[in-house]
């Protein structure tokens, strides 16, 4: 099935508005991607925390139409 790195990107800005984000196709299959996400809500939170609200804003693909999603998360 898989997750378009554009409707990805779509759904993070949709959650975290002033995101920085860059997404790698890792396979060409739209199913195993690496995303970078800079952003100020992410200030104070720890690594684990950073993480889970970008799977929440996912909005549960992720494990259903997107398979690996590696996360790269910093403070913007």
């Amino acid at each position: 099935m898989g997750l378009k790195l554009e409707e990805i990107k779509s759904l993070i800005k949709e959650a975290l508005p002033d995101a920085e984000i860059s997404i790698q196709d890792l396979a060409g299959d739209d199913n195993h991607y690496s995303a970078t996400i800079k952003s100020k809500i992410f200030s104070g939170k720890s690594k684990i925390e950073q993480h889970k609200l970008v799977y929440k804003a996912l909005k549960g693909k992720m494990g259903n139409d997107l398979h690996a999603l590696a996360l790269n998360t910093m403070e913007r």
